[in-house]
């Protein structure tokens, strides 16, 4: 996928591999100010430049913009190269295309995360690390038993370093049927014994006299006290007490 990707209108597909000594020549007449060697030295080493991109395509990130910030660490690589570093200008260049695509996924990342939270993951981590080493059980509790935190701390701090995915992604694939990580998310407070509970409820309620629906919406929607409620309807506290008593005791043998 990432051999058809077409930049600057540039097709990688199609980019030219130079040979040492092409390199070579046009890394001098470019230092001389030629701007056409310039230009063809760039192009030629693009495939530098991609097969670095492909250790990235993991990280969600766009191939086009990842290419890019690559090419910037290409050119930034050619600029400060130098005749007399006695090294092939591939091993100088690649730590400065792999630093720059580095920055530019880094600063594109819209989570912020602060340094004194990565610390305590990364410490996670190793103690976690330890603990499978001794065969013990990695389990949040132990983690945080072991580093003398609280456990809700652990899970932010793990839950802070984790690269953020889309719910689209796909997550099982068999015979052109794609399962997306949208079909495992469910709704708790919307579950289907849940949804009859409450058919059952209101049925249960509609079925009461209209005084006690009046008393339980003035007592449990309004949230009004019984001696408020029995001034609203005009009747005693004890026989607001009664109805309430009754009614709630007829939801529950309707829904039980």
């Amino acid at each position: 996928m990432l051999q058809k990707v077409v930049i600057c209108g540039v097709d990688t597909s199609g980019l030219p591999k130079l040979s040492a000594e092409e390199n070579e020549r046009l890394m001098k007449e470019l230092k001389a100010g030629d701007e056409k060697a310039r230009e063809k030295f760039i192009i030629g080493n693009m495939r530098l430049v991609l097969s670095l991109v492909k250790r990235f395509w993991a990280k969600n990130a766009g191939a086009d913009d990842v290419f890019q910030a690559g090419c910037v660490g290409l050119i930034k690589a050619i600029d400060r190269f130098d005749l007399k570093f006695n090294v092939k200008f591939s091993t100088y260049a690649v730590p400065m295309i792999l630093g720059e695509i580095k920055r530019y996924l880094r600063d594109g990342n819209s989570l912020r995360v602060s340094r004194s939270i990565r610390d305590t993951a990364y410490r996670i981590l190793k103690v976690r690390e330890g603990l499978e080493e001794r065969d013990e059980e990695a389990t949040i509790g132990r983690i945080a038993e072991e580093m003398q935190v609280q456990e809700r701390e652990v899970v932010y701090a793990l839950d802070a370093i984790s690269d953020p995915i889309s719910i689209y992604d796909p997550v099982y694939n068999k015979s052109g049927d794609t399962l997306e990580l949208l079909d495992q998310l469910c709704d708790e407070t919307q579950s289907d014994e849940i949804w009859t509970e409450r058919v059952a409820l209101r049925e249960a309620i509609e079925r009461l006299s209209e005084r006690e629906r009046k008393i339980l919406r003035l007592r449990y929607y309004e949230g009004k006290t019984q001696t408020e409620i029995s001034e609203e309807v005009g009747i005693s506290q004890a026989q607001v007490s009664r109805l309430e008593k009754n009614a709630i005791g007829c939801i529950r043998r309707e829904i039980s």
